[in-house]
């Protein structure tokens, strides 16, 4: 049992392993994949061509436009 929680090591590597595939594959397929960056407590946008932005979500907004960029993020950033 791992000392983080519920989980086993060996399941966790696993589920991170599956994530960074679907986003890779995504990605691969031309679609931006967006997700939530822990470390630095933000929103992101990653775009098929590997530009990356800070989002900032609007509540109540259509689903094509529920998110404002916020700035672009340069490779240090990212």
């Amino acid at each position: 049992m791992d000392e983080r929680g519920l989980f086993p090591k060996d399941f966790i590597e696993a589920i991170v392993s599956a994530g960074a595939r679907a986003r890779m594959q995504t990605l691969k397929a031309g679609v931006p994949v967006v997700y939530r960056d822990f470390h630095r407590n933000i929103d992101v946008m990653e775009q098929p061509n590997g530009r990356k932005y800070e989002i900032r979500f609007v509540a109540g907004a259509p689903r094509e436009r529920n998110y404002q960029v916020v700035r672009e993020l340069d490779e240090t950033a990212a």
